[in-house]
């Protein structure tokens, strides 16, 4: 029996539209899959570093997944995220460290699983992985220490070498805010005149920090400067030194670069703070992910600038 004309037509029709949408999902599926598991997505650092490697992903024709526990202290939820993304079987893994010396374990099984571990903005512990017998193939981020000792000579500078200072530490044991607090105590050290009062941890959170600070300035009401090691526990700091009606007393200075800290340095609100770059760091981490996808060498160190704001 003979087909009908329009029995026919509708069947190519069918066949024409069938085989794009096949053909699509079949390059969809074929994308290799890349993680960044940052700190956490409740900070705009990391947000950007979010959106670096984003762009980079989409030029390269990677698919990227990007996870985050709620807060930067939690280490343990970091390294479910890391095991599942293990399971998952992800081509790359880059990782921002909450724990630099508890996430090794989590770095020996991405080795076992023959994945590439990337670290970023924060280095794992090397005594700890060198113990674990594991590696990772590249550390991409800032030297935190030169931003730490950049802020001490600024405030040095700012406040003509007398000043009481202030410090919010991060996150205890954190190699990014350790390194930070290193670099300014060596500024401070070689500043007689510069005397650090007070020096506690914040968590990197502003809600801490603003509570810390309201601490800070009961017992010791005559600081002239405060130290923060990232943005966000600036802006925290910042918040109750104004309520407290000390804004113009004390300068402040943090980290990162954020957005709403550079809009606190335009209106005089805050003195300055150190600039990262997350936004390349983290297209810097996803073009070593392709790289290494591809048998690439990559180096063991790849260096993003720092510059002071103020």
């Amino acid at each position: 029996m003979r087909t009908p004309t329009w029995l026919a037509l509708s069947a190519l029709a069918i066949l024409a539209s069938t085989v794009p949408a096949c053909r699509r999902g079949t390059d969809a599926a074929a994308k290799p899959t890349v993680a960044l598991v940052v700190k956490t997505l409740n900070n705009q650092f990391f947000i950007d570093m979010e959106a670096g490697a984003k762009a980079a992903a989409d030029s390269l024709g990677l698919e990227l997944i990007v996870q985050a526990p709620e807060r930067e202290i939690d280490v343990e939820r970091q390294m479910q995220i890391v095991e599942n993304l293990i399971q998952r079987q992800v081509k790359v893994l880059m990782l921002v460290p909450n724990g630099s010396k508890e996430i090794v374990p989590a770095v020996v099984k991405a080795n076992a699983a023959k994945i590439p571990v990337v670290t970023v903005d924060t280095r794992v512990d090397a005594a700890t992985l060198a113990a674990a017998g594991a590696t990772v193939a590249t550390f991409i981020g800032s030297d935190n220490e030169d931003g730490g000792h950049m802020a001490g000579l600024f405030l040095v500078e700012r406040t003509g070498g007398m000043a009481k200072v202030a410090v919010l530490e991060g996150v205890p044991g954190h190699e990014t805010a350790d390194a930070r607090l290193r670099g300014f105590r060596k500024a401070m050290a070689a500043a007689p005149g510069m005397q650090v009062v007070a020096s506690q941890p914040a968590n990197m959170e502003r809600d801490q920090a603003f509570n810390v600070t309201q601490n800070i300035l009961q017992a010791h009401p005559d600081i002239t400067a405060l130290f923060a090691c990232n943005d966000v526990m600036a802006l925290g700091a910042l918040e109750a030194i104004a309520a407290a009606g000390k804004g113009a007393a004390v300068s402040i200075i943090g980290f990162d670069a954020q957005d709403d800290a550079r809009k606190a340095i335009t209106e005089k609100r805050m003195a300055g703070t150190i600039a990262q770059n997350p936004r390349e760091m983290g297209r810097l981490a996803v073009i070593t992910a392709h790289r290494l996808l591809k048998g690439e060498t990559v180096a063991a160190e790849q260096p993003v600038a720092i510059s002071l704001v103020k």
